[in-house]
């Protein structure tokens, strides 16, 4: 090959993956451009770090904190099985906004120690104390997502004074999920008692059926499958413990959050997609609402349980204007 056919072709390939960046780039840069982003130059203001709080009971909690320390931060949590990294999307949003953000995997998930014991909500919410107190986190917004909503709620309502400012649940599973006499309309037993022998007979393949169908509604009928979302939950389900994760079900299933929707005394915003397979929005969130004190619904019609992965663009703009009012 020639000289020059070489340079060609090395110019050709530069310009290609010129253009592909740009592509990449343009929704991000659409989605988070302000007058004031748009002209500020947000990676050097900011600063990206993770680390590791460890608990009186000896057990690691991975934790990412992005942005800067004097920041409005917002504290993000994970549903089951998955990891702080499952709100990408809403981190760097909010992170080019110009908030400190901050998740953690949940003990026994993602990087965090995987434990055999401590795997309720008692344990999650002290586990959220010792990084809210670590990082000396003060007026934060707390964000959590199914498992992560119960995980938020019951870490507010014993937060310290001044640790917390505002509540959003997004597809939680508060007041609680089960089927009882006190909770006639829940699921029974037998869903989730169908969910740990799933695990315990194949969890790698079940953590590719869920992602594939119910979480993101990837089963209706027309839907768009992303089949990087499908990977990406698996990556991280895969990475956390299988005794934690069997253990969370039960966690997440049969805890009663009545008490604490009744106790937080902040703003809420529950967020709830009707068309929700996991958590069924009128055992959820039609109730949490009637319990909280400031509290205000917002439903989205069509949108599956993970919508905050497959529409963030219509969750993050509620989120912010939200933290904004």
């Amino acid at each position: 090959m020639s000289q020059s056919n070489q340079a060609s072709r090395r110019g050709l390939m530069t310009a290609g993956l010129g253009l592909a960046a740009a592509a990449a780039a343009a929704p991000l840069a659409a989605q988070a451009a302000t007058p004031k982003a748009a002209a500020a130059k947000p990676h050097a203001a900011h600063r990206a770090q993770s680390g590791f709080v460890t608990t009186k009971d000896g057990v690691q909690i991975f934790y990412k904190d992005w942005g800067p320390k004097d920041a409005q931060p917002i504290v993000f949590h994970h549903g089951w099985p998955l990891s702080a990294d499952d709100w990408d999307a809403q981190m760097m949003f909010f992170l080019l906004k110009g908030y400190r953000v901050i998740a953690h995997d949940r003990r026994g998930h993602g990087r965090s120690t995987q434990t055999d014991t401590g795997n309720e909500m008692d344990t999650y919410a002290a586990d959220v104390i010792a990084l809210t107190d670590h990082l000396d986190l003060k007026n934060a917004f707390h964000v959590g997502h199914s498992t992560g909503g119960g995980e938020a709620i019951h870490y507010a309502a014993r937060a310290k004074p001044g640790r917390v400012g505002k509540v959003v649940l997004i597809g939680a599973v508060p007041p609680i999920m089960l089927k009882t006499p006190a909770n006639p309309g829940g699921l029974p037993i037998e869903v989730f008692d169908g969910f740990r022998a799933a695990l315990l007979a194949n969890r790698a393949q079940f953590f590719r059926d869920v992602p594939a169908g119910p979480f993101y509604g990837f089963n209706r009928s027309g839907a768009k499958v992303s089949q990087g979302l499908v990977d990406n939950w698996w990556r991280q389900g895969m990475m956390g413990g299988a005794k934690a994760h069997y253990d969370c079900i039960k966690a997440f299933s049969e805890t009663d959050f009545t008490a604490d929707l009744k106790k937080v005394d902040l703003p809420v915003l529950i967020m709830h997609g009707e068309d929700d397979q996991i958590v069924p929005i009128a055992d959820s969130a039609h109730l949490a609402i009637k319990l909280v004190k400031h509290g205000t619904l917002k439903t989205y019609p069509g949108l599956p349980h993970g919508m905050a992965s497959t529409h963030p663009e219509v969750i993050n703009v509620d989120l912010l204007a939200f933290f904004k009012s």
